[in-house]
């Protein structure tokens, strides 16, 4: 179906009007499952007969979806590192999952860095008219996530840190609102699963 072999990664699942959408990567193409019980998953094939929504050119290596219903679009943010520079790109889509427009680069370099691999796992929440992003840079023992705010989720800041808030040592973070109360997970230090702990929001000092 066109997936890259031993490729297959990140997923992120939302339910939207009551169908579970799952998310993915495959090493190159950023791609779509989707399920009623949110167990059992079919991929969702293009008019090609494979699994690829889009991407950012060949062995550009596009990866780590993660999807934000903002109004009645949905805002898919992921990597990928044209070049060997690594950077979050965003498209959008206004309902029909076969169909994203074109790829904006929303964040980039900075203090972050502009390696392959300077901006990892992007996760994006909206939060009292403001959008955080946290993008990973290292994992391990030497785990780093940087985080910016932003009023424009399509603007994180290109080659500047206008945005940045500050950096959390721990890589991969996803931001989960639960019955009212904030967690975050992110990968163990050893790398062998996931750990959530509390998450409290305060003013920046």
């Amino acid at each position: 179906m066109g997936e890259t072999n031993g490729g297959l990664q990140a997923p992120h699942v939302i339910r939207r009007n009551g169908t579970f959408l799952m998310f993915y990567g495959d090493w190159q193409h950023i791609a779509l499952a989707t399920s009623n019980d949110g167990k059992t998953f079919k991929r969702q094939l293009n008019r090609a007969g494979t699994v690829g929504l889009f991407d950012e050119g060949p062995g550009n290596n596009t990866r780590d979806p993660m999807v934000l219903p903002i109004g009645d679009r949905l805002y898919c943010y992921y990597t990928a590192f044209p070049k060997g520079k690594g950077a979050v790109y965003c498209r959008m889509s206004r309902g029909d999952l076969n169909d994203w427009g074109a790829s904006r680069m929303v964040a980039f370099g900075g203090r972050a860095g502009t390696n392959p691999f300077s901006a990892e796992c992007p996760h994006v929440v909206f939060l009292d008219g403001d959008h955080y992003l946290f993008r990973t840079q290292r994992y391990g023992q030497d785990a780093q996530t940087s985080v910016y705010r932003s009023q424009e989720p399509l603007d994180f800041g290109i080659e500047d840190d206008r945005c940045f808030v500050g950096t959390l040592p721990v890589a991969a973070p996803e931001i989960i609102r639960h019955d009212g109360e904030w967690f975050i997970a992110s990968l163990n230090r050893n790398l062998d699963g996931i750990r959530i702990a509390r998450l409290r929001w305060s003013p920046q000092e």
